[in-house]
C-alpha cells in the first residue's frame, strides 16, 4: 500500500489557505480516481482506492498542521507501513508559485507539519513540495501562508492539480522525474532534467607541469654569473 498524505489545517476558516495546498492536491487526486467515500480514522479523513494497480490510502490529518505526524504515524503503524510507503504533499515557501519538487528524505525546512511527520514516521519518505512563493520579507510569511490563494492563482493551480491527478499513478510506480516533467510541461515550462550535474574537476597536473607553472628564478643582469650565462646561452656571432 502507498499512503499519500496531504497537509493542511482543518475547518472552513483555513480551506482556501496557501498552507492547505496539500489538502487541495489530495482532493484533486480523489476526484479524478475511484476512491471510497471519505471517512474519519487516525485523527484524519481517509479514503481508499487504487492507482496503477496498487492499493492507495489518501489521508488528510485533522490534527492541525503542527501535529500532522500523530495522524500519519498512527495510520502507518496500523497498516505496518515503512517510510518508503509514504508520500507527503505540502506547501513550500522557497519554491516559486507553480513549481514542484519531489525527493526522498531531507530536512523539514522550518515546516511544522514536516517536522512532526519526521518525528513520528522517520525521514526517508518522499516529499512532494508545491511552491507557493515567498512574500519577500520574514514578517510577511505568517499572513502569506495563512492567507487564501488569489483568483489569479487559479491560472497555475488548476493545471498543477490536473497534471498531478492525471499522472498520480506515477507516484505508485516511483516515476518521480517523469511526474515532475508532466507538471512542468502542464504549467508551460520545459521538461526538467533532475540528474545532478557532475562537478567539473580540473585535470590533475603532473609534477613537471606544476613545476613549470612556478615562478622562474630571476636571472642576474650583471656580475660574474651574468657574464658566464651570456657566454653559455648567448647568441653566437656569425
Amino acid at each position: 500500500m502507498l499512503l499519500i498524505a496531504g497537509l493542511g489545517n482543518p475547518g472552513a476558516k483555513y480551506q482556501g489557505n496557501r498552507h492547505n495546498i496539500g489538502f487541495m492536491a489530495v482532493d484533486a487526486i480523489y476526484r479524478r480516481h475511484s476512491f471510497s467515500p471519505w471517512s474519519k480514522k487516525f485523527k484524519a479523513e481517509i479514503a481508499e482506492g487504487e492507482l496503477g494497480g496498487q492499493k492507495v490510502l489518501l489521508i488528510k490529518p485533522q490534527t492541525f498542521m503542527n501535529l500532522s505526524g500523530e495522524s500519519v504515524g498512527e495510520a502507518m503503524r496500523f497498516y505496518k507501513l515503512q517510510p518508503s510507503d509514504l508520500v507527503v504533499i505540502y506547501d513550500e515557501l522557497d519554491l516559486p508559485a507553480g513549481k514542484a519538487r519531489l525527493k526522498t528524505g531531507g530536512g523539514h525546512g522550518g515546516h511544522n507539519g514536516i517536522k512532526s511527520i519526521d518525528a513520528h514516521c522517520g525521514k526517508e519518505y518522499r516529499r512532494l513540495r508545491l511552491g507557493i512563493g515567498h512574500p519577500g520579507a520574514k514578517e510577511l510569511v505568517h499572513n502569506h501562508v495563512l492567507g487564501d490563494f488569489a483568483k489569479v492563482d487559479q491560472s497555475w493551480l488548476e493545471p498543477l492539480f490536473d497534471a498531478l491527478a492525471d499522472n498520480a499513478d506515477m507516484l505508485v510506480r516511483g516515476e518521480d522525474s517523469q511526474l515532475m516533467n508532466k507538471i512542468a510541461l502542464a504549467l508551460g515550462g520545459k521538461a526538467e532534467d533532475d540528474t545532478p550535474k557532475q562537478e567539473k574537476k580540473a585535470p590533475a597536473k603532473s609534477h613537471i607541469h606544476q613545476a613549470r607553472n612556478h615562478s622562474q628564478p630571476k636571472i642576474p643582469e650583471s656580475g660574474p654569473m651574468a657574464e658566464m650565462l651570456k657566454r653559455m646561452f648567448g647568441k653566437k656571432d656569425n
